[in-house]
């Protein structure tokens, strides 16, 4: 049962300071959010809003993660090949999509979720539950703190560091949540996403593999062990009613 010891903070402060800092959020950069949904409306057709089951923080009673659908701008068309099947992500990634995830704008919607109680500005970034799935025990503690809008992977490198080290750097936020390190790490997330703009890929694809595909292609699992994972990881979501 994954179980980790919250202070004071991170009980009673930090959910305090979510809901001040998405409700200034929305006051100040609703016209950024109109316009946005317009030129992706024009660009890219409807939704405007693509959205996603993620690993949220683990449920105290059940011991397991929660499940929730995490909001984001759209940056992929539907492109199709011949055959009725989605072309790969570099191939439905136009400019503007690719913009919008290099300035980190397309994720401006999390703010929604923050405000909700599903994340946090700052926390573990919530992976894909098929991500989640091949974690080990000790990866999923990442899980016993709120995922948020950035966090300490995310600063470090993002997409540009391996599966492992954005693990590693995970676990080691949740050794010690702090106010002050909260804040530093919304200071650097600003420099990275809007001034240094680094990290969005994994320099070989449009989107970062995901790491049940890493695991497989290094040998760390089977082909066997990798469908049933990738099938519980299919039967999690469709108890909860999220895919057919």
């Amino acid at each position: 049962m994954l179980i980790r010891k919250r202070g004071f903070y991170e009980t009673y402060v930090k959910r305090i300071l979510d809901i001040a800092c998405s409700c200034l959020a929305l006051v100040c950069f609703s016209w950024l959010y109109v316009l946005i949904a317009i030129i992706v409306r024009i660009k890219m057709g409807s939704p405007v809003i693509f959205k996603q089951p993620r690993p949220g923080i683990v449920d105290a009673k059940t011991g397991k993660e929660t499940i929730f659908f995490m909001y984001k701008f759209r940056t992929m068309t539907e492109e199709k090949d011949e055959k009725g099947n989605l072309l790969p992500d570099e191939k439905r990634l136009p400019k503007l999509g690719e913009w919008l995830r290099k300035t980190s704008l397309d994720e401006l919607p999390e703010i929604i979720n923050i405000l909700k109680g599903d994340m946090s500005v700052i926390g573990p970034r919530p992976q894909l539950v098929r991500d989640m799935v091949f974690m080990s025990e000790k990866q999923r503690m990442r899980h016993t703190a709120k995922p948020g809008l950035s966090g300490l992977a995310q600063v470090k490198g993002r997409n540009m560091i391996s599966w492992e080290e954005k693990f590693n750097w995970d676990l080691k936020y949740i050794e010690k949540i702090s106010f002050w390190r909260d804040v530093q790490l919304v200071i650097e997330t600003i420099w990275v996403a809007f001034v240094k703009q680094d990290g969005v890929t994994d320099g070989e694809n449009a989107t970062a593999l995901d790491y049940g595909d890493i695991l497989l292609r290094d040998g760390k699992v089977t082909k066997e062990q990798y469908d049933e994972l990738k099938k519980h990881a299919e039967n999690l979501l469709r108890e909860k009613g999220m895919i057919r």
